[in-house]
């Protein structure tokens, strides 16, 4: 009985984490089948409109649709020292020298503008659509290397175990003689 209710809970509780694991994996892939792209929020230069852990799902526009105040993602100037995508909002549109347009962007929650301006070299940009709180923090803790190992290595291990543990029985098995069934015992004389 006792190991009946431990394989129900076992199955259970797998049931639900696969249950999460496709929940999570669908806010994912959705929207990214809608022709949107997807991005958890890392940092709190955002705080207060997008915190770190948030899914952002941007709709890819027009560069010539952008305007101050919308929210996009992208690629700092090579000089910036920035070497990963940053989610920032727009504060001034201009022109270079040459003509070409430029954008400046600030983080909601820091106190003064990105100190780079940059232009955008594909014709279509990444401009924030909406954002989910807190279902990119799987993400981040995946992104930690001690996390993903207790997420990835626990399970290996416990796996392991209970593969262990039936070699041993089936070990243990082998060593016992078979009882010798009762109407094939020859009394002695």
């Amino acid at each position: 009985m006792a190991a009946t209710l431990r394989r129900l809970a076992g199955r259970l509780v797998s049931g639900a984490l696969v249950l999460v694991a496709l929940l999570v994996a669908a806010l994912f892939l959705v929207p990214k089948a809608l022709g949107h792209d997807v991005y958890v929020i890392t940092t709190g230069s955002m705080h207060g409109t997008v915190d770190p852990g948030a899914l952002v799902i941007a709709e890819r526009v027009p560069v010539a649709q952008l305007s101050v105040g919308d929210v996009i993602t992208y690629m700092p100037p090579p000089d910036s020292g920035v070497g990963h995508l940053v989610t920032h909002r727009i504060t001034a549109i201009g022109e270079d020298a040459v003509g070409t347009t430029t954008y400046t962007t600030k983080g909601d929650a820091n106190p003064g503008v990105d100190p780079w301006t940059f232009t955008l070299h594909s014709g279509e940009q990444a401009r924030m659509l909406a954002d989910v709180p807190h279902l990119g923090r799987p993400v981040l803790w995946l992104a930690d290397r001690e996390t993903r190992m207790l997420v990835i290595g626990v399970p290996a291990a416990l796996v392991a175990l209970l593969a262990l543990v039936d070699v041993v029985r089936g070990l243990r098995r082998q060593d016992d003689p078979a009882p010798v069934p009762a109407s094939t015992v020859v009394p002695s004389t």
